[in-house]
């Protein structure tokens, strides 16, 4: 027999067991794989991570991630396993039911009832012929919960109910098909029939439905319990847009607003947030001083304008960008160092400085922001990080397989790519860990993206929206990043002003803020919205944002909590504490004791915030959080107050010898004629930026009154008690 002959068989023998399942079918409605049995693979796990949707799959059955790709996982069960999976012409003995229904052992436990719905539409599935797709079945558009928010008020439940929109207008109820998963299980929880229950906490949350790739998003708020007088929030007081948000956002959960903060404690958050340090003692106290009722109008311009600024907030944006100089070299690094910190003394618009980084080109050793090329080399590489630090969209799980939390997938990812496929570089490359020459990019003719699985070449395509296409010969990073900044692009903005709102507030409207999706939105959407439009519409200027937040009242508050915010920690009801940032502690600690810290391959009496690279040793900085200079890039802190630090703070060598140093400011004030009390209040004034207490005075007074006093050790004393408390170590 020839092999054509035999194929011709074969496939004869298909179309009649075809024919003979269509005969024995229900005579239902014709069923399709994807729009029917993927949903199920879907809602009882089989395609998840930990099940045969991980990278090799389970036991020899690998199906895509959450069903993202249908033609893989029809062939997987129809055509693999020697066709036992899916068993036509003796449905019942199909492997995906057998398993599925614990008749035959089964890794993942019993995942389908054997009398439930589900079991019966893949067995009338294989009766039909197991067909790949059902001829006009309509695509899917998107899906729809209802109800699509609630406030509970008491310990009630709330069902959910999803439907799904289909192309030809058709519709149909899938909530037994939907996934659910909460964006903070604490405060509503969810069970997979999508029943919603409050847990306990107070708080907004949101509820994700997720189906076949389509996601909807049902909002829930629980406030306090007991009601608080609509006259309360309407005599709030209100600075700018800002606190009218805020005061909103407390209403819908019932709570109530600290009190402002004392002028001392506003004093000391500017120049922490605003120019990384402590006021010294003649600042704080010309502050506390002035009777003007624009002071604080006065002190924010002023710190804005003060050059320290541009050295605080570039430090800031070198973690994001700074690369390891043992990988790309270190003139590269320091170029790009360089680049960074002449934007924030230039306060350059923040849409230019991206626009300028994502088109970079150039010398490393003369253009700094071409080192972003130098360090990232592969179009995939760039899409990551290009999305996740100006997009705030994260696109790293779309690399290999639809993203389990987005609408994105492997061609939105490969498309976005594109973009970098033609950078080209001409030089010696990287070679580490010296990587001591010099690379140029520049915008090649040459280069092209392909489709991991279809190898098809694709095309520069945005993420959403529209972006023009580039003209001949012209860079196509251009077009990007005229998509990425423009106005109509509101991630940009949005992103941005997060990371700012984070870094005065204590905590980003979205966390983490480099994370902007429908499934984790911010717990105050109207403010994240109207900080993005402010922040366009001022020409992306990071000062004027910078100043309107600070000059709000929401900014002002206590930390101090009352009797109706005690439970909050996201809807700024009060200040988040947070502890200070290695390098404002060090250069504070240089202030206050007048000892300047030494660094190598930096010039005398550098601060720390003007670092160039993590791979300059200090210990003090590396016990507060900074970088690990290994890491690649080296850009994650360590915010949380450890201890080490505390041990560290009150043991340190280094600190000791700057408290007790000959030239130092303890010398000095023991030293003057000063009578004790204006000792102390100086020592007050110079770390806590307040005056001392009558009690606080009275103690130290007596302190340096006593018979036989060493003034000067005293006073070393006193200055390194103060130092070694949380008033000094944490922004109130």
């Amino acid at each position: 027999m020839t092999a054509t002959s035999f194929l011709q068989r074969a496939l004869l023998l298909a179309a009649l067991i075809f024919v003979l399942n269509c005969q024995r079918s229900s005579g239902g409605d014709p069923i399709d794989f994807e729009r029917d049995v993927q949903p199920v693979l879907t809602r009882f796990g089989c395609n998840s991570g930990p099940c045969h949707g991980k990278q090799r799959g389970q036991n020899g059955f690998q199906l895509s991630l959450r069903g993202f790709d249908s033609d893989f996982d029809y062939a997987a069960l129809t055509h693999e396993a020697l066709s036992r999976r899916v068993v036509l012409t003796r449905p019942e003995q199909s492997l995906l039911l057998k398993k599925a229904t614990g008749e035959l052992p089964h890794g993942g436990g019993v995942r389908l009832e054997p009398g439930g719905a589900e079991v019966a539409l893949l067995k009338e599935w294989i009766l039909q012929g197991a067909a790949r797709a059902v001829p006009g079945t309509p695509g899917l558009e998107r899906i729809e919960v209802n109800p699509k928010a609630y406030r509970f008020l008491d310990e009630t439940t709330q069902e959910l109910k999803v439907t799904a929109h289909y192309a030809d207008g058709s519709t149909r109820d899938v909530t037994s098909l939907a996934a659910f998963q909460s964006s903070e299980s604490a405060v509503v929880g969810v069970d997979e029939s999508g029943t919603v229950k409050p847990g306990g906490v107070i708080g907004e949350a949101a509820v994700v439905a997720r189906y076949q790739g389509k996601f909807a998003i049902f909002e829930a708020a629980v406030p306090l319990p007991g009601e608080v007088d609509d006259a309360y929030y309407q005599q709030l007081p209100r600075s700018n847009f800002i606190d009218e948000l805020v005061w909103n956002g407390l209403e819908r959960l019932e709570l109530k607003a600290s009190e402002p903060a004392p002028e001392h404690k506003f004093l000391r958050r500017a120049y922490i947030d605003i120019i990384g340090r402590m006021p010294t003692s003649a600042e704080a106290r010309a502050y506390l001083d002035d009777t003007s009722p624009s002071k604080r109008e006065y002190l924010v311009d002023h710190l804005l304008n003060s050059p320290e600024y541009a050295e605080h907030w570039a430090n800031k944006w070198a973690d994001l960008l700074r690369p390891n100089p043992y990988r790309v070299g270190i003139k590269t690094t320091l170029n790009y160092d360089l680049w960074i910190r002449e934007s924030f003394r230039k306060n350059k618009p923040y849409d230019q400085f991206v626009y300028e980084l994502i088109t970079a080109q150039g010398s490393t050793f003369r253009d700094g922001n071409v080192t972003l090329y130098r360090d990232r080399r592969s179009p995939d590489e760039l899409t990551t990080i290009v999305s996740q630090l100006f997009l705030g969209i994260r696109l790293e799980c779309a690399k290999c397989h639809h993203h389990p939390n987005e609408v994105f997938g492997q061609e939105d990812f490969y498309q976005f790519a594109a973009y970098f496929a033609k950078v080209g570089r001409k030089g010696t490359g990287l070679s580490p860990p010296i990587s001591g020459s010099e690379e140029f990019v520049f915008a090649s003719d040459k280069g092209e993206v392909r489709h991991p699985l279809t190898d098809e070449v694709l095309e520069p395509k945005p993420l959403f929206g529209e972006a023009r296409t580039a003209e001949p010969n012209e860079d196509l990073r251009v077009p990007l990043a005229e998509w990425m900044t423009s106005k109509e692009n509101p991630f940009f903005a949005q992103t941005m002003a997060n990371r700012i709102w984070a870094d005065l507030m204590g905590r980003g409207l979205v966390e983490p803020v480099d994370d902007l999706r429908a499934t984790n939105p911010a717990v105050n959407a109207p403010l994240l919205t109207a900080l993005g439009q402010e922040f366009s519409e001022q020409g992306y200027d990071i000062k004027k944002l910078i100043r309107r937040i600070v000059l709000s009242d929401a900014y002002a508050l206590s930390s101090v909590p009352n009797e109706r915010n005690v439970v909050d920690t996201r809807s700024y009801s009060r200040r988040y504490r947070q502890r200070l940032r290695a390098e404002v502690l060090l250069d504070s600690i240089a202030r206050i004791t007048g000892v300047p810290e030494s660094f190598s391959a930096m010039p005398p009496e550098s601060e720390a915030r003007e670092l160039w690279t993590h791979r300059i040793s200090s210990l003090f900085l590396d016990a507060y959080g900074r970088p690990d200079p290994n890491q690649d890039p080296p850009c994650e802190r360590m915010e949380e107050p450890t201890v080490v630090q505390t041990l560290h703070l009150m043991n340190s060598e280094q600190l000791f010898q700057k408290v007790t140093s000959d030239k130092g400011q303890a010398k000095e004030l023991a030293a003057s004629e000063r009578p004790p009390a204006e000792l102390v209040e100086e020592m007050y004034l110079s770390i806590y930026s307040r005056r001392p207490s009558p009690e606080e005075l009275q103690t130290a007074i007596k302190l340096f009154e006593n018979e036989g006093a060493d003034r000067r050790r005293l006073t070393e004393d006193f200055m390194w008690a103060l130092m070694n408390t949380p008033e000094f170590v944490f922004k109130d």
